[in-house]
């Protein structure tokens, strides 16, 4: 019985971690915009302009 005791109050603290965390990233703004990181891949051309002027992207 005792070890029922251990797991419900490690699995607590296990939730009660991950609870802080997702509010600690919701008040610092994670989730706010969905929208730029899927434009970055298509900003990818301005590393190739930086490599061909250093030579080593020849």
């Amino acid at each position: 019985m005792s070890v029922v005791i251990i797991l419900m109050s490690a699995s607590l603290f296990v939730a009660i971690i991950f609870l802080v965390s997702f509010l600690w990233a919701v008040k610092n703004e994670q989730f706010d915009d969905t929208y730029t990181p899927s434009l970055r891949i298509l900003n990818d051309d301005n590393n190739n302009n930086v490599k061909l002027k250093d030579g080593v992207g020849e």
